[in-house]
């Protein structure tokens, strides 16, 4: 799959003055810059360069170019920065993806850059015209009540193809020839872009990784609110430490249902746990005895149920017994609450939730959140899914377009996501199933036991994706297993497989554990 048929441009051609400008159909060329970067070294983690291994990046150079413009009349200013590697080239082009409120160009999609520059890929990212802005604050309203719309629609999918066209444009200048293959390579709001570019702009990647996608965007994402609402309508708010043990709770009573001891619930559906039973018990929370109240089992019991309207219909999917609730350590997780050294608590909801409440279903910066009752929560969630399912749900299950074109699509989700439910992934893939049968082979999703978001948790980081991506695209090799790897409580490395949904990885009964290949796909 290597690639070393073309012609290493010269540094003097890394110039604004020797690099053409780039054509884009709807949209003005504002400015092209462009320097030359030499002996560029770094050290990328997986967690920062996802789907991918570590790398260790040593004495890369590589012309940055970085591309301004507008779509007339729009009044938005967008940049795309494409790195071309001058020597290493692998004739590919990766496009690294955003996160959260980010469409691209900040401090984690230059980590991932890195990774691909390291690996010969003429790399690109986009910022949607939303410059360095880390959150919607400053560019969702163009007043108080009216939506920027071409902002939302610039983060959301119409960027994500300008950026793909200008990355081809430059590389085909600047190498000669167009990229043998494209690639998108994304996790969470990147996995969600992903998605969208192979339903709206199936010929823009020939190869798309979108794992943990943030779709189903006007559901998930008002509904991560759904245990805070629970908590403020009960004026109760338990402490992190108890719904930390609850979570470890569940995972004991769970851990063992796939024949292994591992910390890990690797099979969600099989797991049936009741948090009331531990009602009154006592347990140690940071050199303190505390008990866990009727309150943290209501709390927990509701987040994973998923959110229901206030007449006790289900609205969306909550998270897996084995992911993080609360912590009072870091504050995170969706139920997440703040405690204080006199024992009251507040909740603390993610800003990524709060946010979209306030700025684009209410359109109101100052709208409060804490006093919503249920039947405001029901009249939210229902505006979230009616205004903007159009625009950023990313939920069209229609792919046939995309397959068409040969494209396949890998992704893994976390069973431990904290934040992004698997069970919204099994949806929509389920719903790209009933319209085209045959989906798996264009198409497969690998569920991670013990993964939270994106990275993190005891079950391994996947990092096997990206090159298996690859190889299906470039050699027809099918990914029918992923391999993972982790270490376990006593520090023993696990190897284990990885089966695309809706298979589930089986321990044979008699094999060593700690050995792939006593696990089959069923």
């Amino acid at each position: 799959m290597e690639f070393s048929n073309f012609s290493s441009p010269l540094p003097s051609t890394c110039s604004a003055q020797s690099i053409p400008i780039p054509s884009l159909y709807g949209a003005e060329i504002l400015s092209l810059s462009a320097s030359l970067i030499s002996n560029y070294s770094a050290t990328v983690p997986d967690y920062f360069y996802l789907n991918h291994p570590s790398i260790s990046v040593q004495n890369a150079t590589f012309c940055n170019i970085t591309v301004t413009y507008t779509h007339p009349g729009q009044n938005d200013t967008i940049s795309v920065e494409v790195w071309l590697p001058l020597d290493t080239w692998n004739g590919r082009m990766q496009a690294i993806g955003g996160g959260g409120w980010i469409a691209g160009r900040s401090p984690f999609q230059y980590q991932g850059m890195s990774g691909a520059i390291g690996e010969g890929y003429a790399t690109i990212t986009t910022d949607a015209g939303l410059g360095s802005a880390s959150d919607p604050t400053n560019w969702a309203l163009l007043s108080p009540g009216n939506l920027n719309l071409y902002n939302l629609q610039n983060l959301a999918s119409v960027s994500l193809n300008d950026a793909a066209s200008i990355g081809k444009s430059l590389i085909t200048n600047f190498y000669g020839q167009p990229p043998q293959y494209s690639y998108w390579n994304g996790c969470s709001q990147g996995g969600r872009q992903g998605l969208m570019l192979a339903q709206q702009y199936p010929t823009a990647y020939d190869g798309i990784v979108a794992s943990a996608p943030a779709i189903n965007w006007g559901e998930m994402i008002v509904t991560l609110f759904w245990p805070q609402l629970v908590m403020n309508i009960m004026n109760i708010y338990p402490h992190g430490c108890e719904l930390k043990q609850l979570t470890s709770a569940a995972v004991s009573a769970c851990d063992g249902n796939d024949g292994i001891l591992d910390r890990i619930i690797s099979d969600v559906d099989s797991c049936h746990f009741s948090p009331f039973s531990l009602i009154g018990t006592t347990f140690n929370c940071s050199g303190a005895e505390m008990q866990i109240s009727e309150a943290a089992a209501v709390v927990a019991n509701t987040t994973w149920a998923g959110a229901h309207s206030s007449s006790g219909n289900f609205l969306w999917y909550g998270p897996e017994y084995g992911s993080v609730l609360g912590d009072e350590n870091i504050y995170t997780g969706i139920a997440a609450t703040e405690c204080f050294s006199n024992n009251s608590c507040v909740g603390k909801p993610s800003s990524l939730v709060t946010q979209w409440i306030q700025l684009f279903v209410e359109k109101n910066p100052s709208f409060n959140y804490n006093n919503l009752t249920h039947s405001d929560f029901d009249r939210i969630y229902h505006a979230s899914v009616q205004q903007f399912s159009s625009i950023i749900g990313t939920n069209d299950p229609d792919l046939s377009e995309f397959q068409a074109t040969g494209g396949k699509i890998l992704a893994f989700h976390g069973l431990a996501d904290q934040i992004i439910p698997p069970k919204g992934t099994r949806h929509y893939y389920d719903a790209v199933t009933a319209v085209t049968p045959d989906v798996h082979d264009f198409y497969r999703v690998f569920e991670v036991p013990g993964l939270g978001h994106c990275y993190g948790g005891n079950g391994g980081q996947p990092t096997a994706v990206f090159d298996a991506m690859r190889a299906w695209v470039e050699n027809g090799t099918v990914p029918n297993t992923l391999p993972i790897s982790f270490r376990d409580a006593n520090g023993t490395e696990n190897h284990r497989i990885l089966c695309p949904y809706p298979q589930k990885a089986r321990f044979d009964g008699t094999g060593n554990p700690v050995d792939a290949e006593s696990f089959k796909c069923a």
